[in-house]
């Protein structure tokens, strides 16, 4: 491994912090860490390492099984290309529609101040129009957000519930009392939250099998765990609900691997039913805000008690604790919010604020995601118990802002399309021919692979394929 290279240097820090065992890190490769996206910050690096951590997880749980040792390889480029995977699906040959919100996006208000708004779902974009009073497009929605003080708008869209985030320096955002509070957190955390005895999967033929995972998430980060965690075999039930909004284009590409269902949590049906899945997982991932899933009688103690040894994975925007703990985001806000957006923008010498060139947040989170829950399996088996896994795009953020800068880095080209192409892979489904980015990591006794292809959200019934 190169552990004189940033990549490898994250890659050790991630796998020292989850305490695993150092040798296995000379197992791994990686390629191509000179070339990464136009940005200053060193997001080739955080993917190689967030890829590369939890593909080692998953060849080391392997090995646990009676599996051979086996060797890793990533390719930077390739890391970097499925972490903006959604870009590059293509449905019969052709881009599906663009799943942004024509008045989304980034607006000075009357004190010269930006704000960025986040209005991808319906209800979202309905009410930042109710709180402004203006028609749907972006010309009125630059004049109303003239006249407010931007603070004044931030606060009153948190709220009413809205997504949105003021531009904040980072040193500004340091003093935020969010910032405090996630400031005493680590990057992720695993923790033993109940007692039962130790447990390992049946053998099978990949580092999952036999592994079974609750993926109550939508959008990107958590989704991409949930698909991470189906591409080295665990059986991935997603479950969804009528009523809630979706982008078409990520539950495509994040659903890989994985059958999809609805539950109504709302009625006592619907909960009876997810606690009979709970008691036959393994692994309940989901992007709640915190305390919306307790509300509806599934707080960590009453999944431990549902499913004594369940591995609990929680992912949110802004982490668990602050006054924060319960505001929406997305991958985009965090940037605006904690001085990414506001330090991208300034590197690239523009008046307006900037962006990672990739949802990076998302995508990097949703790997550690997987990669926690993956060294959960691994401690329940070897030493039994309930855990908990706890990490947020916030965190992740923190974790990026305090990696050095790169002083060329806004000179790098971006990935062509013949560049892509080689890691693209066909897939037939509902939806029609398939086309997206593979697994980035190269694995020589169990490569990564999706045994199904993306499936409509309501096409199986909730329940798990066999019983065991």
């Amino acid at each position: 491994m190169h552990t004189d290279t940033t990549a490898g240097q994250l890659l050790g820090t991630l796998w020292q912090f989850a305490g695993q065992a150092p040798d296995a890190l000379e197992q791994l490769s990686f390629s191509h860490l000179a070339r990464q996206l136009s940005s200053q910050f060193p997001v080739g690096a955080l993917a190689s390492a967030v890829i590369g951590a939890q593909a080692l997880a998953a060849a080391e749980f392997w090995r646990l099984r009676g599996g051979s040792r086996q060797t890793v390889a990533v390719d930077q480029r390739h890391a970097l290309s499925i972490f903006r995977s959604e870009r590059y699906l293509l449905i019969n040959g052709k881009p599906p529609a663009d799943p942004w919100s024509p008045i989304a996006g980034y607006y000075q208000a009357g004190d010269g101040r930006w704000i960025q708004l986040h209005t991808n779902f319906p209800h979202h974009r309905d009410g930042v129009l109710r709180v402004l009073q203006c028609a749907d497009n972006r010309a009125a929605v630059a004049a109303a957000i003239a006249g407010w003080q931007a603070t004044e708008l931030d606060a009153r869209l948190a709220q009413e519930g809205m997504c949105a985030a003021l531009i904040r320096s980072p040193d500004e955002w340091l003093t935020h009392p969010q910032a405090t509070a996630i400031a005493g957190l680590p990057l992720f955390e695993i923790e033993r939250i109940a007692d039962s005895g130790p447990e390992m999967p049946r053998p099978g033929q990949r580092p999952l099998s036999g592994v079974r995972v609750l993926d109550l998430s939508r959008v990107i980060a958590a989704p991409v765990a949930g698909r991470t965690l189906a591409q080295h075999g665990a059986e991935v039930l997603a479950i969804g609900a009528a009523h809630l909004p979706n982008i078409p284009t990520l539950v495509i590409d994040n659903g890989r691997g994985k059958r999809a269902a609805q539950l109504d949590l709302r009625s006592e049906a619907g909960r009876q039913r997810l606690r009979q899945l709970i008691r036959g997982a393994d692994v309940f991932l989901h992007a709640y805000r915190p305390g919306a899933l307790a509300a509806h009688g599934f707080s960590s103690d009453a999944l431990q008690a549902l499913r004594p040894g369940l591995v609990e994975v929680r992912l949110s925007a802004y982490g668990h604790a602050g006054p924060w703990a319960e505001r929406r985001g997305f991958d985009s806000l965090v940037q605006s919010a904690t001085g990414i957006a506001w330090e991208e923008g300034k590197a690239a010498g523009s008046a307006q604020p900037g962006k990672l060139p990739c949802q990076a947040l998302d995508h990097a989170t949703g790997y550690l995601a997987a990669f926690c829950a993956m060294i959960g399996l691994r401690r329940r088996a070897t030493e039994g118990g309930g855990w908990r896994v706890q990490v947020s795009l916030a965190q992740t953020g923190r974790w990026l802002q305090s990696m050095p800068r790169l002083a060329d880095g806004l000179q790098h080209a971006d990935l062509s399309p013949a560049e892509v192409d080689p890691w693209r892979q066909t897939i037939m489904s509902s939806y029609g021919e398939l086309s997206a980015i593979a697994p980035a990591e190269q694995m020589s006794a169990t490569p990564p692979h999706f045994d199904l292809p993306p499936s409509a959200l309501d096409a199986y019934e909730a329940s798990w394929q066999q019983d065991r």
